[in-house]
């Protein structure tokens, strides 16, 4: 384990170590799909400005929920690629508390090796969707 992921949570340290495993990007994009497919349905009345991810090509939405102090996120896109970054994230940070998502950086990425093969608008995305979660995940702190 190296030293910059160490501060990352378990699920998230799980899905890296899963990419990791991958060398072949094709094989990466795959495991991203896969994720796409096991996303849960985000109930339509989610997808409202508020909601939407400013700066992505695609159309994204992300919600959050406070439930017992822990944050619980939905989401959607209609790209399948960015789907399957939008369930990783959510797989990764789903059940945390407001201050652990915040410890949270998105270099997680680039041990995946998934932003070799991610496009920059697909990489802007990424971070677009991260700062939306992490913005979510702040407001329930005020």
């Amino acid at each position: 384990m190296s030293s910059s992921n160490s501060t990352l949570p378990a699920n998230l340290e799980q899905i890296v170590e899963k990419f990791k495993k991958r060398s072949d990007p094709k094989k990466k994009y795959e495991q991203l799909l896969w994720y796409a497919k096991k996303l849960d349905p985000m109930p339509e009345e989610g997808k409202i400005t508020e909601n939407k991810v400013q700066g992505c090509v695609s159309q994204v939405y992300i919600t959050a929920e406070l439930k017992d102090g822990k944050i619980w996120y939905q989401g959607d896109s209609d790209a399948q690629l960015v789907k399957g970054l939008v369930a990783l994230l959510i797989e990764g940070l789903n059940g945390l508390t407001t201050e652990e998502i915040l410890q949270v950086t998105p270099d997680f990425i680039e041990e995946t090796g998934l932003q070799v093969s991610l496009t920059p608008s697909r990489a802007n995305g990424f971070y677009n969707i991260f700062q939306l979660m992490k913005k979510k995940a702040l407001g329930f702190e005020l």
